[in-house]
C-alpha cells in the first residue's frame, strides 16, 4: 500500500516526502516538473537514504497518470499538483482553471476507479479573501480575491459534494498560509524556476546576488509599517502537518478542514529585518506598486489544527530564515 503524491518534486512537496519515508511510509511521487527539478528526487533519497517510485506525469494527461495507479496498489493520495501564483492567475485565469481544476477532476476519476478514497488536498489560505479579522478561523467566509483562490475554493466545493455523495471517502482540506524555510541539509528547499513569485527565495536570490533588488509591493497598507502582513510557518511544520492529517484520514469519513499556520504575523519588512539579523547579510529593496489580488493582512487560528490533529508549529522566524539562505548558499555556491 503506498501515498501518491502528485506534485512531489515540488516546495512543499519533496518536504512532505522525506517525512512520509522518514516515519516508514512507501510513496510514490507524481511530477511534471513545470515548477520543479529532477535533481529534487536524488535529493529526497540522500536526505531519507530511501528509494521510491517516480512517474513524469501531468494530470492532465488522464492515460499516463492511470499507470500509476495500474501498476501500484495507491491506498492514500497527498495532492499538491497545480499552479499556485496568485499574480499569475490574474494575468492567466483560463490557464489555472483548468490545470487545477480538470487537473483534480482527473485524478479524483482516477482514484474512484481503483478504489482509492483518501485524499489530503492543498488548498490555500486565499479562499478566505478579505476577512472579516485579521486572525482566520476554518468557519470564516470563503469570498477568495484572485482565480487562483477560487481554483481552490472550487475544489474544496468539489470535494465536499464528492464527500457527501459517497461516504467511502475521507478528505482533509489543509489551508496553508505562506511556507518558507528549507530543510535543514540545505538539499531542499523554495527554488522555482524563473523569477520567484513568493517573497522568501526573492530575498535569498537577492541576498546570494542572483537578483539585484527586492521588489516590495505596497508600502501604504493599514499595517504598522505599511507593508503586508502574512503568517509564514516553516516548511518542515507543514509538512509534519500533512502526516497528522493523514493519520487522521484512516479512523474517519467525510471532510476535514484545518489551517495550517503558525497564529503570528509579519509584515514584508519584518521578514526582511529578521533575514538581515539571522544572516547578518543586508537585503536591497525599493517600494513597487500593489499588485492586484493582495490584502493588508491575514493570519491563521490554528487552534482547530493544534487540538484535532495533535500538531503545532514548531520553528522560529529566525529558522524560516537561516534555513532558507542555508539552502540558496547551497544551491548557488
Amino acid at each position: 500500500m503506498s501515498v501518491l503524491v502528485t506534485g512531489g518534486a515540488g516546495y512543499i512537496g519533496s518536504h512532505t516526502c522525506v517525512e512520509l519515508l522518514n516515519a516508514g511510509y512507501d510513496i510514490v511521487v507524481l511530477d511534471n516538473f513545470s515548477n520543479s527539478k529532477p535533481e529534487v528526487l536524488d535529493n529526497i533519497r540522500k536526505i531519507t537514504n530511501k528509494n521510491f517510485k517516480f512517474y513524469k506525469a501531468d494530470l492532465l494527461d488522464y492515460e499516463t497518470t492511470e499507470k500509476v495507479f495500474k501498476e501500484n496498489e495507491i491506498d492514500e493520495v497527498i495532492h499538491f499538483a497545480g499552479s499556485k501564483a496568485v499574480g499569475e492567475s490574474t494575468e492567466k485565469p483560463v490557464d489555472y482553471y483548468h490545470n487545477n481544476i480538470t487537473g483534480t477532476i482527473k485524478l479524483l476519476q482516477l482514484m474512484k476507479k481503483y478504489n482509492c478514497f483518501r485524499l489530503v488536498f492543498s488548498s490555500s489560505a486565499t479562499v478566505y479573501g478579505i476577512p472579516k479579522e485579521p486572525a482566520i478561523s476554518e468557519d470564516f467566509d470563503l469570498k477568495p480575491e484572485n482565480p487562483y483562490g477560487r481554483t481552490k475554493l472550487y475544489i474544496e466545493m468539489m470535494l465536499k459534494d464528492l464527500c457527501a455523495s459517497d461516504k467511502r471517502y475521507a478528505v482533509s482540506l489543509l489551508r496553508y498560509f505562506n511556507p518558507i524555510g528549507a530543510h535543514s541539509s540545505a538539499l531542499l528547499g523554495d527554488d522555482p524556476n524563473g523569477i520567484p513569485n513568493n517573497l522568501m527565495p526573492y530575498i535569498s536570490r537577492v541576498a546570494a546576488n542572483v537578483l539585484d533588488i527586492l521588489p516590495v509591493y505596497g508600502n501604504d497598507y493599514a499595517t504598522h509599517d505599511g507593508t503586508g502582513i502574512r503568517d509564514y510557518i516553516h516548511v518542515v511544520d507543514l509538512s509534519i502537518g500533512h502526516l497528522a492529517a493523514l493519520k487522521q484520514l484512516r479512523t474517519t469519513v467525510g471532510v476535514q478542514i484545518y489551517n495550517l499556520g503558525t497564529g503570528t504575523g509579519y509584515s514584508v519588512l519584518d521578514v526582511v529585518n529578521a533575514f538581515e539579523k539571522a544572516n547578518n547579510i543586508k537585503i536591497s529593496y525599493k517600494f513597487m506598486p500593489r499588485r492586484g489580488g493582495d490584502i493588508d493582512e491575514y493570519f491563521s487560528n490554528p487552534k482547530k489544527a493544534n487540538t484535532e490533529l495533535l500538531w503545532k508549529a514548531e520553528k522560529s522566524i529566525t529558522d524560516m530564515c537561516a534555513d532558507s539562505w542555508n539552502f540558496t548558499k547551497n544551491r548557488y555556491k
